[in-house]
């Protein structure tokens, strides 16, 4: 491992790489804590010290923006808009075809769609900006503190729109700051973005979940996290590195007096095909209701219920209702974007076959009889995965921000981070040899 660290500072251009990275993560840190004008920030800190950040409806935005968005800095809303940008755009690519004839266009097509990825951003940003903004003039954004009416003294039209633009700036800075890693740093932008995010918050909440609890001190609530914190990892880190290769045989062919082809490969499928974006689409979904029930108020029957079964992370019909939702977006996300059908075109194009399985139809009938049988423990893993860190550790206070969906992404993108850098490495072995 040493080896490898000394590696990746002795070639050059790894190193600027890094370098690059380091200086963009510092400027989103920095932004994560800029407060945006209008806003009282010695009102907001009282408030954040004394309201628990993980009990609100907008724990998952406050999680993927690092802590800014309860703190109501410039990059309040962090990479959220943009990630839920870019499903919207992958999912509407199955449907409109229009953008399925872009993806198919290549570089050119992906450019485009891209653009039109930006512009739903900011789009995005506009509307939960606004959101933001007219839940912490109306003090929802902390129900407990007597201060919370009071963030926002100047209710002004101009001084609400100044706060909605600086939120939508900030939004497409952090967008931004993406794209530059991908391009010129390490690691896909985003990723890591959400990486920061998230990491940032864990050493506050496991010092939090020792100062809150009594057991020895807050120590032994301090170990049962870390334990169960290890243990998920552990899991995270087997599921996600398992997969499925289905071999594949391609044919000889003779061009000539040449002979090609011969060859074997396999088709790698991933236990978790899927991802974290069930997790997101479930999240998002339930957050909808329980957000639609915040500014109806406590006066109607619905609201209340919503706010009593769906607000919570412990409740027995969020677990269940959740957990469900994960199942079912597990099993529409791998069905958009893995297409049976193309792989077994492509591979009969290209005069190869699975042993023992025809060509053509039943290729594709064999791919996703598979696909079905991995997505089923794939997604009962994502479940699992996002609900018994959250129900294990709900009576540890702070610790609920000790959640499987930030185990889950910290442990995949760094995972994928670690195989970008080592696959540079080994480009630069092989440099002097392919001279």
């Amino acid at each position: 491992m040493l080896n490898a660290f000394a590696s990746v500072f002795k070639t050059p251009d790894l190193r600027k790489k890094l370098a690059f990275t380091l200086g963009i993560i510092i400027l989103f840190r920095l932004g994560s804590h800029v407060p945006i004008p209008g806003v009282d920030y010695q009102r907001v800190q009282r408030c954040v010290d004394s309201v628990s950040q993980s009990n609100g409806i907008l724990g998952l935005v406050n999680l993927f923006s690092g802590g800014a968005l309860l703190q109501i800095t410039v990059f309040a809303l962090g990479i959220l808009p943009y990630i839920t940008a870019s499903i919207i755009l992958q999912l509407l690519t199955a449907v409109i075809p229009r953008l399925e004839a872009l993806k198919k266009e290549g570089a050119s097509g992906q450019a485009k769609i891209t653009q039109y990825t930006r512009y739903l951003t900011v789009a995005l940003a506009v509307l939960q900006g606004t959101g933001l903004v007219a839940t912490a003039r109306n003090g929802a954004l902390f129900p407990n503190c007597p201060d919370a009416s009071q963030i926002v003294p100047d209710d002004s039209v101009f001084v609400t729109a100044v706060m909605v633009v600086t939120i939508t700036a900030g939004t497409a800075c952090v967008m931004w700051f993406g794209e530059l890693i991908t391009e010129r740093g390490v690691g896909n932008g985003m990723s890591m973005l959400i990486f920061l995010s998230i990491a940032s918050t864990l050493p506050g909440a496991l010092w939090a979940v020792k100062q809150e609890s009594t057991l020895a001190g807050g120590w032994l609530a301090f170990g049962i996290v870390l334990l169960v914190g290890f243990v998920m990892v552990g899991l995270v880190v087997f599921v996600e590195q398992a997969q499925r290769r289905i071999p594949v045989q391609y044919a000889k062919r003779m061009i000539g007096r040449k002979s090609y082809g011969g060859t074997a490969t396999y088709i790698p499928l991933k236990v978790n095909q899927a991802g974290v974006v069930p997790v997101i689409f479930a999240s998002s979904l339930l957050y909808i209701p329980a957000l639609i029930a915040q500014f109806a108020g406590s006066d109607s029957g619905w609201s209340t219920w919503i706010t009593n079964n769906l607000s919570k992370g412990n409740h027995p019909y969020y677990v269940a209702i959740y957990f469900l939702l994960i199942v079912f977006f597990a099993f529409f996300y791998v069905s958009i974007t893995f297409n049976p059908e193309e792989i077994a075109g492509n591979i009969k194009q290209a005069g190869g076959f699975i042993p023992g399985i025809r060509a053509g139809k039943a290729t594709a009938q064999y791919l996703g009889y598979v696909l079905n049988r991995l997505t089923w423990p794939g997604s009962l893993y994502l479940g699992l995965i996002a609900l018994v860190p959250t129900v294990a550790l709900g009576s540890f206070g702070s610790a609920n921000q000790l959640t499987g969906t930030s185990i889950l992404i910290i442990v995949s993108v760094g995972l994928e981070t670690v195989k970008q850098i080592s696959s540079q490495i080994e480009q630069h072995r092989y440099e002097g040899f392919l001279r």
